[in-house]
């Protein structure tokens, strides 16, 4: 199989609101920032993929605005996915199998901030029988971590440490939202604290992917090794959570499975995980240890901009094999209500 590498990665600084920004002038420095370090320029790129949501913006189409931070003159190939750039990066991923292209430019962006999220995403629930009832993401996601609860799987204690592990690890991030431990606060939903929801905030990133020797070429221009993707997979749960055990993501194991994971063990885990209980399901799903370094860069704990955080999951664990850091990674992405839709990914370096 033709082999594929992250050879790029950059992010917006990410704030509670951008109100004083577009969605254009948001992702355009990061835009230029991925297309500098390796030295390409739009007309070099084979292939354009973009992550985003409508609902967050308002209004129908309006991916189409952020072609004009891309330039789509001359014509270029491009595609965009209504959900988390995670699957931009999959699709590109796809484009470079096939040998259609050599490279892709993958970016996301979301702008939290105007509306009321909380309501915003009740509209990715089943129509018939949960969205007429608007159960907000986090009184779902406090279901479930109750459920955890129940089960003996975990306690506030235990959510409490993994909130202050990700946001201490995040204290010297340069683009992180949140930084350095906070108490856990009051209570949004029971058994959920402030400390335990992500923040909500605006922002953006984008990767570039090259395959075989135009990656080897591209990242050794930027005195870095190639993160190359072993395996990507993705797999959804039934859309009625009444029909879920809660406490379990069969698809994140089932994706991780496909993807590789389970071969070798991995030394460094990005998870998407909004919610510090749904760490918990994951780290059970993905079968990760103490030894597994996990979200290094605070994770969605320390900025969670809705449709490129899963991006930025895959882009932060390729930038910690790029510089060395890592040598075996894996990188987890999700959408939906409590863990609905899961992708996984393993990344390497360099032999």
């Amino acid at each position: 199989m033709r082999e594929v590498a992250i050879v790029a990665f950059g992010q917006s600084d990410h704030v509670r609101d951008s109100a004083q920004t577009s969605e254009v002038e948001m992702l355009m420095p990061v835009l230029h920032d991925v297309l500098r370090r390796t030295g390409l320029r739009t007309r070099d790129i084979g292939f354009t993929c973009s992550g985003s949501s409508d609902y967050l913006a308002g209004r129908a189409f309006s991916f189409t605005m952020a072609l004009d931070g891309v330039g789509a003159w001359p014509p270029i190939s491009e595609s965009h996915v209504e959900t988390d750039g995670a699957w931009a990066l999959y699709e590109a991923w796809v484009k470079l199998l096939t040998g259609e292209a050599d490279t892709a430019l993958v970016y996301a962006y979301g702008k939290s901030s105007p509306g009321d999220l909380r309501e915003v995403l009740t509209r990715q629930l089943d129509p018939y029988y949960l969205a007429p009832l608007w159960p907000d993401s986090v009184a779902l996601a406090a279901l479930q971590a109750q459920a955890l609860i129940d089960a003996g799987r975990t306690d506030e204690a235990e959510l409490a440490a993994i909130a202050d592990r990700d946001r201490t690890a995040a204290a010297d991030h340069p683009h992180a939202q949140r930084r350095g431990p906070r108490p856990a606060g009051e209570y949004v939903v029971a058994p959920l604290r402030t400390g335990d929801c992500p923040p909500i905030g605006d922002g953006a990133a984008a990767v570039i992917l090259a395959a075989g020797d135009t990656a080897r070429r591209l990242a050794a221009a930027q005195g870095r090794r190639p993160a190359w993707i072993r395996g990507l997979d993705h797999r959804i749960e039934a859309h009625s959570l009444g029909v879920r055990d809660l406490t379990d993501s069969p698809s994140t194991r089932l994706a991780a499975e496909r993807a590789g994971a389970f071969r070798r063990p991995v030394d460094t885990a990005e998870l998407h995980a909004p919610f510090t209980s749904q760490e918990v399901v994951l780290r059970d799903a993905l079968a990760l240890d103490d030894t597994v370094r996990i979200n290094p860069s605070g994770g969605a704990q320390a900025a969670n901009p809705v449709m490129a955080t899963g991006l930025i999951r895959l882009g932060e664990a390729a930038d910690r094999i790029q510089r060395g850091d890592s040598d075996r990674a894996l990188a987890h992405a999700t959408s939906g209500p409590c863990l609905q839709q899961n992708l996984v990914a393993v990344l390497e370096g360099e032999a």
